[in-house]
């Protein structure tokens, strides 16, 4: 399975990826706004990894995680959760080497527009710290609008609770 772009390749995320997942799922400032990250080890990752791969060979997925490749280079990812209602939630992460080139809005529309056609999907919504405004300004490149700012978030990184924001949109 594989997603093409003008500029990038999406497919399932493997153990092949585990030294450039790691870069930066581990890295501090780049998540430090991410609920589920840092990965705390190279052995934290590859747990992550092993569960996306069993996730991918099962018949109905609950998500779907993607490697994005430009060439032979893993920019970051992107994850698809299946929700209960039939809708989808997007995630993504890219190497801040790669911060500020659309890749992260061309890979989700792109995880979008195959989740759309194969899956059947017409609502996705996506969250970020209320701080993200990179995250957000993918979310409204996305053609997504806000829908919520609650409190309540706890991200790996801090004991303190965060604003977060929802958006969504329906294709």
């Amino acid at each position: 399975m594989q997603i093409t772009t003008t500029r990038l390749t999406l497919r399932p995320l493997t153990m092949d990826c585990l030294e450039a997942t790691h870069a930066y799922a581990s890295d501090r400032e780049a998540t430090r706004l991410m609920c589920f990250l840092p990965n705390d080890s190279i052995g934290e990752t590859e747990a992550f990894i092993r569960d996306a791969e069993a996730e991918w060979a099962k018949e109905r997925p609950s998500r779907y995680e993607f490697a994005i490749l430009l060439g032979e280079v893993q920019l970051g990812g992107v994850t698809l959760f299946m929700l209960e209602d039939g809708s989808a939630e997007l995630g993504w992460i890219l190497d801040r080497r790669h911060w500020g080139r659309g890749y992260a809005t061309e890979a989700a529309r792109a995880v979008m527009g195959w989740a759309r056609d194969d899956l059947g999907i017409r609502r996705f919504i996506a969250q970020c710290d209320a701080e993200n405004d990179a995250s957000r300004r993918v979310m409204e490149r996305l053609g997504m609008r806000r829908i919520s700012c609650t409190g309540g978030r706890k991200n790996r990184s801090s004991d303190e609770e965060r604003m977060e924001l929802t958006y969504e949109v329906a294709l």
